[in-house]
C-alpha cells in the first residue's frame, strides 16, 4: 500500500504545504493514520479516497501548526514545488532566473488561496483527479468543486499579475 501510494502522498503534501522540509515526517503520519484507522474504515468509499482525505487532513494540520509558529508562511524556495512539472531545459542564466521567479510567485500565490481552493487546484492540476473524485474526497457537491477551481484559478491569475507588476515597478 505504501509503495503504491507514496508518490501521491509525497506530491500532495509538498503542494499543499509548500515545503519539502518535513514531508517525510508528514508522509509517515499519513500512513500511520491510515494504519490506525483501518479498523474503523467502513468501506463506504474506496481505500484511495480514504487515503486522499487523510493526506489532506495531515496537510491542513501542518498549515495550522505553521500559522501558530509564525505569522507568515514562506514559499521563498524557488527550487521546490512545481519545478518537476515545468521541465528543466534552460538555455541561459536569464531563463533560469525567470523560471525560478515564476515558480516562487506561483508558490506564494498558491499559499495565499483559501484551504479548499488550494486543495482543489492541487488535486485537479497536480494529481490530475477528476471533478467527481475531488468531490468525493472533499465531500463537496460537484458544482462546488467546479466553483472552487474557477475561483482559485482566477485568484492565482490575479496574484501572479500583481507579482509581475510589483517586480516591474521595482526594476
Amino acid at each position: 500500500m505504501i509503495r503504491e501510494h507514496q508518490g501521491f502522498v509525497f506530491r500532495t503534501l509538498v503542494r499543499m504545504t509548500g515545503s519539502r522540509e518535513h514531508v517525510e515526517d508528514l508522509a509517515q503520519e499519513v500512513f500511520l493514520r491510515l494504519y490506525r484507522g483501518m479498523d474503523s474504515f467502513r468501506g463506504d468509499a474506496k481505500l484511495t479516497t480514504y487515503l486522499y482525505r487523510i493526506t489532506l487532513n495531515v496537510a491542513q494540520d501542518e498549515w495550522k501548526r505553521r500559522r501558530k509558529e509564525q505569522a507568515h508562511t514562506s514559499f521563498d524556495d524557488p527550487d521546490e514545488g512545481w519545478v518537476d512539472r515545468l521541465g528543466r531545459q534552460e538555455a541561459d542564466a536569464e531563463q533560469i532566473l525567470n523560471r525560478k521567479q515564476m515558480i516562487s510567485g506561483l508558490e506564494r500565490a498558491l499559499g495565499e488561496l483559501n484551504e479548499v481552493e488550494r486543495q482543489v487546484i492541487v488535486m485537479f492540476h497536480q494529481e490530475e483527479l477528476t471533478y467527481e473524485k475531488i468531490a468525493e474526497v472533499l465531500s463537496l457537491p460537484l458544482n462546488t468543486v467546479r466553483t472552487h477551481l474557477h475561483r482559485g484559478r482566477k485568484k492565482l491569475k490575479e496574484r501572479l499579475r500583481e507579482g509581475r507588476t510589483a517586480c516591474a515597478t521595482i526594476v
